[in-house]
């Protein structure tokens, strides 16, 4: 069914298979983070078995989640163009296909090149997904849907690790790490085969083209800040590195002048830019890119904290991250016990404390044991930080995308999402960079580690202190509560 309507994104207010819809995009949301998290456990022994250097570590990380990035905004745009729906359907089967060529991946750079192809097609199936679920569901039936969202992510944020830890354990029918990727492709050919039947077609009936010079922009823009994060500690920072990321804030800048002129001659933009003078998504724009930045970047050394200094095997590693995961699990809980309503606003600065508290608690845990720490003396810290992270992800995307109106859906939730990968992959960079270089300066792994934890810590405040910008209810309904 195709619901246009002219100058707007419309659909049917109670479309008949929505809350199906909704567990396919919950399903697309899975693959993505299943795949953004889970090579941090499986890192190490993938580059044990093709090889490469350090960067390889980071590469697999920030390969998918820079391109993904990169690729997000266009991705919304795409699906306002062409119609959701199809847009959702090429990049489920797309992703599906490149994990298969990861699984099947011989050298470091085919693997490499396999991710970043995974985070494209990524690209164009997730933001559909926000889209209809802003189309799809009535107001009173909004906050459950984005609260089955958020569980998801969170879940799937802490779960990933455990799952891969044990896939490549496993070693399922000789595959080892393999099946981290391999494991994909049930999933994608449900996921399509379930879009096909549940989804809803809507589109803008009077959008005209993609804006591929605003494309080119953002996309150098993104990909000058960084490349050099990654490749630069390894050739010991060329100028060369310093200058790609001043040609990033440029580029940037060029790109919010040149969408902001596209938009008064009347062409389609690739941004709307009404959208940034919303407080609450800007503001959540900029809250979003610190939070994921430590939440990535964290995991990622956590992984190889627990590996390669404490030599624990992928499976243990994955297990010893279990308490966050039912953290989170324990945070979501409380937030929709009625907490997010009433506290609104508040309940994601009360997560913050909370997840930085936790975060507080492991980096003074390894501080007083050293690399004699069990899992069973990390548990509390990793406990605590999850309560908090599934405090601070409930309400989330529902404050953020609660002032934008239908005809800007697409481009928000592209641009929300991508700012969400943008800022996975500077966690990727800045994190494992910061982590190697105290490591390269004789640092020792617990006192890199601690080290590590207190720049997450500071990445929270700035999360708490953006937070202020946001409105305090996430819908006008929840004022008088």
């Amino acid at each position: 069914m195709t619901v246009t309507a002219p100058g707007a994104v419309a659909a049917p207010p109670l479309h008949r298979w929505r809350w199906p819809a909704l567990g396919v995009i919950l399903a697309a949301e899975v693959m993505d983070m299943l795949d953004a998290l889970i090579t941090t456990i499986a890192a190490p022994t993938i580059r044990q078995d093709l090889g490469g250097q350090e960067s390889l570590v980071q590469w697999l990380g920030a390969g998918y989640t820079l391109a993904m990035a990169v690729g997000l905004i266009t991705g919304g745009r795409l699906g306002d163009l062409l119609g959701r729906k199809r847009m959702f359907l090429i990049g489920a089967a797309g992703f599906t296909v490149m994990s298969l060529l990861c699984g099947l991946a011989g050298n470091p750079e085919l693997l490499i090149a396999g991710r970043a192809l995974q985070g494209l097609f990524g690209a164009v199936m997730l933001p559909q997904g926000l889209g209809m679920i802003k189309e799809m569901f009535p107001p009173e039936e909004m906050g459950k849907a984005f609260g089955a969202f958020g569980p998801v992510m969170t879940l799937g944020s802490v779960g990933g690790p455990i799952l891969g830890g044990w896939l490549v354990d496993a070693d399922l029918f000789g595959a080892g790490w393999r099946m981290i990727f391999l494991i994909n492709l049930p999933l994608g050919v449900a996921a399509v085969l379930a879009g096909l039947k549940f989804l809803p077609e809507i589109r803008l009936s009077d959008a005209t083209r993609l804006d591929l010079v605003g494309v080119l922009l953002v996309s150098a823009a993104a990909f000058l800040l960084v490349y050099p994060l990654i490749q630069g500690p390894e050739l010991d920072w060329p100028a060369w590195a310093f200058v790609s990321m001043a040609g990033s804030v440029v580029l940037f800048a060029l790109f919010a002048g040149y969408e902001s002129r596209r938009a008064r001659s009347g062409k389609d933009p690739l941004v709307t830019p009404s959208l940034f003078r919303k407080r609450a998504f800007t503001g959540g724009l900029v809250a979003g890119l610190a939070f994921f930045s430590g939440l990535i970047g964290f995991s990622l050394v956590l992984s190889l904290f627990t590996q390669v200094g404490l030599h624990y095997s992928p499976l243990k590693t994955g297990l010893t991250l279990l308490p966050q995961a039912l953290g989170s699990v324990a945070g979501f809980g409380l937030a929709m016990s009625g907490l997010q309503d009433r506290l609104g606003r508040g309940l994601l600065q009360i997560g913050a404390v909370v997840m930085a508290a936790g975060a507080a608690v492991f980096a003074v845990t390894v501080h007083l044991t050293g690399l004699d720490v069990s899992p069973w003396q990390l548990a509390p810290g990793l406990a605590i930080a999850g309560i908090g992270m599934g405090m601070i992800m409930a309400p989330f995307f529902d404050i953020v995308l609660a002032g934008v109106d239908n005809h800007e859906s697409g481009s928000a939730s592209g641009t929300l999402t991508a700012v969400q990968q943008l800022g996975a992959a500077l966690g990727t960079a800045v994190l494992g960079t910061f982590f190697f270089h105290l490591l390269k300066a004789r640092w020792s792994f617990g006192a890199a580690m601690q080290a590590t934890v207190w720049v997450e810590v500071g990445l929270l405040g700035l999360t708490l202190a953006l937070s202020f910008l946001l409105p305090k209810r996430a819908r006008p309904e929840q004022a008088g509560h």
